[in-house]
């Protein structure tokens, strides 16, 4: 199983990052380990001072596929769930500032949230899916499907020319401008729609 993360795919994101729109689909992996389920709560790593949430939706792959034609994109998936990519961003920068890659701040264990439950896409309009994150019931990020630079077919057919895709595959497909600092004590909990998706409490 892998999970697949994509970058900047949100430009009011590129914008607060001070960074460029890509041109092409951007993704980086993170390993098995790093996921976190069934609400259990994140520790804090004593390795980061400035670990910033990230929500995204995520596509969860249903059958086995490469080289994707963007048209048949939408068979090799049938279901939305919603994650966090927590981001050492401290590690970040100065990964940033050496010229080296990036996983230290992205891959650690823990640094991606998944919900347990997905939501079948038939029961969405995925061209307009609304999504949120609240962090001690204050909502600080907001944003839909439709404001992505690169949309799900896209990313499938993309990373599919680098990469056989198998079930049960995980894409993060971005995150909207709001990313920002948790704290020790802080609880985020994500929404698609009104429906609630993951509750993390940070400890």
């Amino acid at each position: 199983m892998k999970i697949i993360c994509i970058g900047r795919n949100y430009s009011d994101h590129a914008k607060e990052m001070n960074a460029a729109l890509p041109e092409k689909p951007m993704f980086f992996m993170k390993p098995d380990v790093a996921l976190l389920q069934h609400n259990a709560p994140f520790y804090y790593p004593d390795f980061s001072k400035d670990i910033h949430y990230e929500c995204e939706l995520v596509v969860r792959i249903n059958k086995q596929g490469k080289h994707i034609d963007e048209k048949f994109a939408n068979r090799y998936y049938d279901q939305i769930g919603l994650g966090i990519d927590f981001t050492a961003r401290d590690l970040q920068q100065e990964c940033k500032e050496k010229g080296h890659p990036w996983e230290i701040a992205k891959s650690f264990e823990g640094s991606a949230v998944i919900s347990d439950q997905f939501i079948p896409v038939d029961q969405l309009d995925r061209s307009n899916i609304e999504f949120s994150l609240f962090q001690n019931d204050k909502q600080v990020q907001s944003g839909t499907s439709k404001d992505m630079i690169f949309q799900i077919d896209q990313l499938i057919a993309y990373i599919s020319r680098f990469m056989t895709l198998k079930t049960g595959d995980l894409i993060y497909t971005g995150t909207p401008a709001g990313v920002g600092p948790i704290a020790i004590g802080d609880v985020l909990v994500g929404k698609i729609g009104d429906q609630e998706m993951f509750r993390v409490e940070i400890k």
